[in-house]
């Protein structure tokens, strides 16, 4: 078997909100390998989100580890774990988190600058990966000119341009029509294969459980079960196999 590239090692998280303290997480243990697309599936509340971010490095759990790329990702400082996601990571949000005023090859450009690629590097970059969601020919519209689905499809190539070991995506298809949502899972699953990534999605969206390797079931923030998909679509190649780009000092 494939070595994990993500382990959470029981894992808890708590919020309070005045006097009221509420678990979201109950020693959540979780090993993932790349390559292969891991699905957490979960009602709303269920914590599926809040584990998504403590395994991201974007929330600091109460208790238990999380060792991503053999980094012991939370005994690192502040400014150790941006540079790891910076360095090692890509996410796909449901809301696109697109900038009205910039066009899509903008959009996956802008973000390149912090890893060192600038200028027509940067923008030859974007277009490869605007190549391999399908959208090459829809570079220079804005957001007001997408569809949803085009919109998630930019984010997607935002995500992937600079090569991530680390793919995180928190529902990525609930805005999304049937077809779009197909697309977008397809996608995921793509780039674990064809990269060798860590993908990790989290989505109360059952259509993309056809398109995951494994499926993790979470509720009440303890997992509940944990599947392989034997019957999982096969995922088509991409356009392109960008290079990793070399991370500045």
């Amino acid at each position: 078997m494939t070595a994990a590239s993500l382990i959470v090692d029981g894992v808890t998280r708590s919020f309070t909100t005045g006097r009221v303290t509420a678990r979201v997480l109950g020693g959540v243990s979780l090993a993932i390998a790349p390559g292969e697309m891991t699905l957490i599936v979960g009602p709303s509340g269920s914590g599926k989100s809040t584990l998504l971010a403590v395994a991201s490095g974007l929330l600091r759990p109460d208790g238990g580890s999380v060792r991503a790329l053999d980094a012991d990702l939370w005994s690192l400082p502040a400014e150790a774990i941006d540079r790891f996601r910076l360095e090692h990571c890509g996410f796909v949000f449901q809301g696109f988190n697109l900038f009205p005023a910039l066009t899509a090859v903008d959009q996956v450009a802008l973000p390149l600058q912090y890893t060192g690629l600038v200028g027509a590097a940067a923008y030859a970059r974007a277009m490869e990966a605007l190549v391999a969601v399908g959208l090459a020919d829809k570079a220079h519209l804005h957001p007001l000119a997408l569809s949803g689905g085009e919109k998630q499809r930019v984010a997607v190539a935002r995500a992937i341009a600079k090569g991530p070991q680390l793919l995180f995506a928190d529902e990525p298809t609930s805005a999304l029509d049937k077809e779009n949502g197909a697309k977008v899972a397809r996608l995921l699953h793509t780039i674990a294969r064809r990269d060798g990534a860590t993908v990790l999605c989290v989505s109360h969206d059952p259509r993309l459980i056809d398109h995951a390797d494994r499926v993790v079931r979470i509720e009440d923030g303890v997992l509940t079960a944990d599947e392989r998909n034997p019957s999982v679509i096969p995922a088509p190649p991409l356009a392109m196999a960008p290079p990793r780009p070399e991370i500045s000092p």
